[in-house]
């Protein structure tokens, strides 16, 4: 693959990823949404169909990996970095223009927010804070546990992700995206209540960027005292899902 394929590619997919996921967070929370309040079930098959969508499409020309923390797993456990910067680049191109992508879909919605909230004193609610829309928040507020939580998250993913690539029917038959998405499913349902299951530093980072600088009424703090976290915790978690993978298989 040229860096130019892995470059488009990657782009391509983790926009399609964060059009889905950031779409169906906003579905769920903003006001007049048709999907208002339906809940946590929905997020987590929305992350996963997001998977699954830009993952094929990318896959043709970068491979759909579409997440920093499986990139670098996937060097630890290769040992080839020399296109790793690209993976990245694209990945984090991506996950912004997958962002400003699901903000234009739900333009009108939040335009509304601020409109209920400038109507006729007495009967006006608060604006919806946005930030969960496009990054994740913990439940509670401990850097250590939001840290170990991520780390294990994105182990539960990128370890399983290097195992599918041995079973060689996966492969063949060209269901191994299909898995990988029912994983995101599963790790958003099991393992997401704490922090939102970043597992992925593109997911919140690009979107985290994008929600600073949006046009958007009263949407609050792009909260970047705690942006690190679902940084670090995945790249450090998807550095040792690689290293347990080459120790063990």
């Amino acid at each position: 693959m040229s860096n130019g394929d892995i470059f488009v590619g990657e782009i391509i997919g983790t926009a399609i990823l964060i059009l889905f996921g950031a779409g169906v967070c906003a579905a769920v929370t903003l006001r007049y949404s048709k999907a208002r309040a339906s809940g946590w079930i929905v997020i987590a098959f929305g992350w996963g169909f997001g998977v699954l969508a830009g993952a094929y499409t990318a896959a043709p020309l970068s491979g759909g990996q579409l997440n920093p923390a499986v990139t670098i797993g996937i060097a630890v456990d290769t040992g080839k970095w020399d296109k790793v910067w690209v993976y990245l680049l694209g990945q984090i191109v991506g996950a912004m223009l997958g962002a400003v992508l699901a903000y234009l879909v739900y333009l009108a919605q939040f335009q509304a927010n601020v409109r209920e909230a400038d109507t006729t004193e007495g009967t006006a609610e608060e604006p919806l804070p946005t930030l969960g829309i496009f990054s994740t928040i913990p439940e509670i507020r401990n850097p250590v546990a939001n840290l170990i939580t991520e780390i294990i998250a994105t182990m539960a993913l990128v370890l399983p992700v290097l195992a599918f690539g041995l079973t060689r029917g996966l492969g063949e038959s060209g269901t191994t995206v299909l898995i990988v998405s029912l994983l995101v499913v599963g790790i958003g349902l099991s393992l997401g209540g704490p922090t939102g299951y970043a597992i992925n530093p593109a997911r919140d980072l690009g979107p985290r960027i994008v929600h600073t600088f949006l046009p958007i009424p009263h949407k609050g703090s792009s909260d970047w005292g705690y942006a690190w976290i679902p940084v670090v915790g995945p790249l450090i978690g998807g550095a040792l899902a690689g290293l347990v993978y080459n120790l063990a298989f």
